[in-house]
């Protein structure tokens, strides 16, 4: 049997939606496949939270993920949106979630870093329920 893909959308995926696509192929490969996607698209992964998944993961994002629009995602089983309100796209799933999370950038480390952790946290509840 497959894994269940899932998909971590935010309007320009650039930060959140990359960090927790990161986090997915780090701490739930075993469970779902992770991706992630936008409406919009920035030039770069946004370069702080480059830095500190470097720092607290030893993940370099820039040498395995890049911004991507919403088209490029396979057909997927659970849709996570980061917390864009009215902007969030609509794509078919079998489950959806929203986890409400504050964009960290332009902010300082502290505050990534708290972003990152609750992100963390999400992908480690997400795979236990997925897990069965």
């Amino acid at each position: 049997m497959s894994k269940p893909k899932v998909a971590f959308i935010c309007v320009h995926n650039s930060c959140r939606s990359q960090i927790a696509e990161a986090l997915g192929k780090h701490l739930a490969a075993d469970v779902f496949e992770s991706y992630s996607a936008g409406t919009e698209l920035k030039d770069r992964i946004n370069p702080d939270a480059v830095r500190l998944m470097k720092q607290l993961y030893g993940i370099d994002m820039e040498k395995t993920q890049r911004p991507k629009l919403i088209g490029e995602l396979p057909p997927i089983d659970v849709l996570v949106t980061m917390g864009c309100d009215v902007e969030c796209p609509f794509l078919p799933a079998k489950r959806r979630e929203d986890w409400g999370l504050e964009d960290p950038t332009g902010s300082p480390d502290k505050e990534f870093i708290r972003v990152i952790k609750t992100i963390e946290t999400k992908i480690q509840k997400l795979h236990t329920t997925l897990a069965g």
